[in-house]
């Protein structure tokens, strides 16, 4: 059954969702997962990309944005890929979801984690894919940082 993770954060700053992204990140990078994180726009995108280059001091996390229109393999293996579209076939089984809404074609996803903040539209966002994440019968964990 696949698992969709809620995380709420007591601050309403992006930039600390995106840091908290990050390590999330840097975690199932080093497990060996190959991981999708989605945005809403290119400037979401771009701006965790800058992100995951800063957030800690000697980390590495080989990452790149996605265009499918360019449809380049990523230059390492388990690459993690950033973007706005639908995830790629092999970067379908973890996916961040840092957008609004509800992730396209999860039928090959074991796991989404929706990272929210203290945002009562965002919260209200998330509360909408939590029950679409219900009712495709996923397996729902909430987690209050």
């Amino acid at each position: 059954m696949p698992k969709a993770s809620f995380y709420i954060l007591a601050s309403e700053s992006l930039s600390d969702r995106f840091l908290f992204a990050c390590k999330l990140i840097e975690k199932a990078y080093r497990s060996g997962q190959f991981c999708y994180v989605y945005t809403d726009s290119l400037q979401q995108s771009q701006q965790l990309d800058n992100q995951l280059w800063t957030f800690r001091e000697n980390s590495f996390i080989p990452h790149q944005l996605y265009d499918d229109t360019t449809n380049i393999a990523p230059d390492y293996p388990k690459t993690v890929l950033i973007g706005t579209q639908t995830a790629p076939k092999n970067w379908q089984s973890v996916i961040f979801n840092l957008s609004s809404k509800y992730p396209d074609d999860l039928t090959q996803t074991e796991r989404v984690l929706e990272i929210l903040d203290n945002n009562e539209a965002l919260k209200q966002a998330g509360r909408q894919r939590f029950r679409q994440y219900k009712q495709n019968g996923f397996d729902i964990s909430t987690h209050k940082i």
